[in-house]
Protein backbone atom coordinates (compact mmCIF):
# COMPACT_ATOMS: atom_id res chain seq x y z
CA UNK A 1 0.00 0.00 0.00
CA UNK A 2 1.42 3.48 -0.69
CA UNK A 3 2.07 5.80 1.83
CA UNK A 4 -0.07 8.53 2.73
CA UNK A 5 3.02 11.22 0.97
CA UNK A 6 2.65 8.80 -2.02
CA UNK A 7 -1.31 9.24 -2.78
CA UNK A 8 -1.64 12.82 -1.67
CA UNK A 9 1.18 13.94 -4.05
CA UNK A 10 0.71 11.99 -7.02
CA UNK A 11 0.43 14.18 -9.96
CA UNK A 12 -3.07 13.23 -10.75
CA UNK A 13 -4.58 13.24 -6.72
CA UNK A 14 -2.54 16.51 -5.74
CA UNK A 15 -4.81 19.19 -7.16
CA UNK A 16 -7.88 17.62 -6.19
CA UNK A 17 -6.28 17.00 -2.02
CA UNK A 18 -4.96 20.74 -2.42
CA UNK A 19 -8.68 22.10 -3.34
CA UNK A 20 -10.58 19.60 -0.54
CA UNK A 21 -7.91 20.92 1.98
CA UNK A 22 -8.64 24.56 0.57
CA UNK A 23 -12.68 23.73 1.61
CA UNK A 24 -11.77 21.91 4.81
CA UNK A 25 -9.56 24.70 5.68
CA UNK A 26 -12.37 27.22 4.99
CA UNK A 27 -15.37 25.29 6.95
CA UNK A 28 -13.47 25.15 9.97
CA UNK A 29 -12.68 29.17 9.94
CA UNK A 30 -16.07 29.74 8.99
CA UNK A 31 -17.78 27.18 11.78
CA UNK A 32 -15.55 29.04 14.46
CA UNK A 33 -17.49 30.73 17.44
CA UNK A 34 -16.69 33.09 20.31
CA UNK A 35 -13.93 35.52 20.48
CA UNK A 36 -11.53 32.77 19.07
CA UNK A 37 -13.63 32.50 16.28
CA UNK A 38 -13.59 36.46 15.42
CA UNK A 39 -9.47 36.07 16.33
CA UNK A 40 -9.27 33.77 13.97
CA UNK A 41 -11.53 34.66 11.24
CA UNK A 42 -9.81 38.27 11.31
CA UNK A 43 -6.37 36.47 10.83
CA UNK A 44 -7.57 34.36 8.22
CA UNK A 45 -9.06 37.36 6.23
CA UNK A 46 -5.53 39.63 6.58
CA UNK A 47 -3.91 36.64 5.26
CA UNK A 48 -6.53 36.21 2.46
CA UNK A 49 -6.47 39.93 2.07
CA UNK A 50 -2.39 40.11 2.01
CA UNK A 51 -2.40 37.30 -0.39
CA UNK A 52 -5.45 35.91 -1.83
CA UNK A 53 -3.40 32.63 -3.12
CA UNK A 54 -1.34 32.37 0.05
CA UNK A 55 -3.55 29.77 1.84
CA UNK A 56 -3.77 27.34 -1.19
CA UNK A 57 0.04 27.69 -1.69
CA UNK A 58 0.70 27.13 2.01
CA UNK A 59 -1.55 23.88 1.73
CA UNK A 60 0.58 22.48 -1.35
CA UNK A 61 4.02 23.21 0.68
CA UNK A 62 2.47 21.56 3.82
CA UNK A 63 1.50 19.04 2.66
CA UNK A 64 3.97 16.89 2.38
CA UNK A 65 5.18 17.25 5.72
CA UNK A 66 0.88 16.53 6.81
CA UNK A 67 1.07 13.16 5.29
CA UNK A 68 4.52 12.12 7.06
CA UNK A 69 2.91 13.44 10.14
CA UNK A 70 -0.09 11.40 9.74
CA UNK A 71 2.02 8.32 8.24
CA UNK A 72 2.40 6.50 11.73
CA UNK A 73 -1.31 6.89 12.72
CA UNK A 74 -2.16 5.93 9.53
CA UNK A 75 -0.10 2.48 9.69
CA UNK A 76 -1.13 1.80 13.48
CA UNK A 77 -4.88 2.19 11.68
CA UNK A 78 -4.80 -0.19 9.05
CA UNK A 79 -2.74 -2.96 11.16
CA UNK A 80 -6.43 -2.54 13.16
CA UNK A 81 -8.49 -1.48 10.25
CA UNK A 82 -9.29 -2.44 6.44
CA UNK A 83 -8.03 1.24 4.72
CA UNK A 84 -11.80 1.62 3.89
CA UNK A 85 -13.17 0.01 6.75
CA UNK A 86 -12.85 2.17 9.85
CA UNK A 87 -13.19 5.77 10.50
CA UNK A 88 -9.67 7.14 10.14
CA UNK A 89 -10.83 10.59 10.99
CA UNK A 90 -12.33 8.90 14.76
CA UNK A 91 -9.00 7.15 14.66
CA UNK A 92 -7.40 10.63 14.75
CA UNK A 93 -9.78 11.99 17.50
CA UNK A 94 -9.43 9.84 19.69
CA UNK A 95 -5.28 10.29 19.64
CA UNK A 96 -6.17 14.28 19.58
CA UNK A 97 -3.63 15.65 21.73
CA UNK A 98 -0.72 14.27 20.08
CA UNK A 99 -1.67 14.34 16.40
CA UNK A 100 -2.71 18.12 16.76
CA UNK A 101 0.60 18.59 18.29
CA UNK A 102 2.46 16.72 15.59
CA UNK A 103 0.41 19.04 13.37
CA UNK A 104 1.16 22.15 15.17
CA UNK A 105 4.60 21.51 15.44
CA UNK A 106 4.66 21.67 11.58
CA UNK A 107 3.79 25.40 11.31
CA UNK A 108 5.40 26.17 13.98
CA UNK A 109 8.28 25.31 11.94
CA UNK A 110 7.80 27.83 9.20
CA UNK A 111 6.81 30.46 11.42
CA UNK A 112 10.47 30.21 12.70
CA UNK A 113 11.75 30.60 8.53
CA UNK A 114 9.20 33.21 7.66
CA UNK A 115 9.99 36.21 6.17
CA UNK A 116 6.32 37.91 6.51
CA UNK A 117 5.82 39.40 9.69
CA UNK A 118 2.16 40.30 8.52
CA UNK A 119 1.73 36.18 8.37
CA UNK A 120 3.71 35.61 11.25
CA UNK A 121 1.85 38.09 13.69
CA UNK A 122 -1.63 36.58 12.70
CA UNK A 123 0.01 33.45 13.16
CA UNK A 124 0.89 34.63 16.83
CA UNK A 125 -2.54 35.84 17.38
CA UNK A 126 -4.42 32.46 16.93
CA UNK A 127 -1.33 29.64 17.92
CA UNK A 128 -2.68 29.73 21.60
CA UNK A 129 -6.28 28.58 20.25
CA UNK A 130 -4.51 26.57 17.77
CA UNK A 131 -4.76 23.09 19.34
CA UNK A 132 -8.57 23.35 19.75
CA UNK A 133 -9.32 23.71 16.75
CA UNK A 134 -7.05 21.49 15.02
CA UNK A 135 -8.05 18.88 17.26
CA UNK A 136 -11.46 20.17 16.07
CA UNK A 137 -10.86 19.32 12.37
CA UNK A 138 -9.06 15.85 13.04
CA UNK A 139 -12.33 13.81 12.19
CA UNK A 140 -12.43 16.14 8.98
CA UNK A 141 -9.07 15.76 7.76
CA UNK A 142 -8.72 11.68 8.54
CA UNK A 143 -11.88 11.14 6.54
CA UNK A 144 -9.91 13.82 3.60
CA UNK A 145 -6.98 11.38 3.92
CA UNK A 146 -9.05 8.03 3.70
CA UNK A 147 -11.00 9.18 0.68
CA UNK A 148 -7.83 9.37 -1.38
CA UNK A 149 -6.11 6.38 -0.05
CA UNK A 150 -8.98 4.10 0.20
Amino acid sequence: MPTLRETVLAPDTQPQVIADCQDLVDHEVAEMAGVTGAAVRLAYKTVRTFDAGHIRVMIESLLPDVADALQPYWTAFTAEFSADGGDFGGYLAGREDEVAESLLAITDERRKFSERPTIVKAYNTVRGSAVKHVKAALPALGALMQKYQS
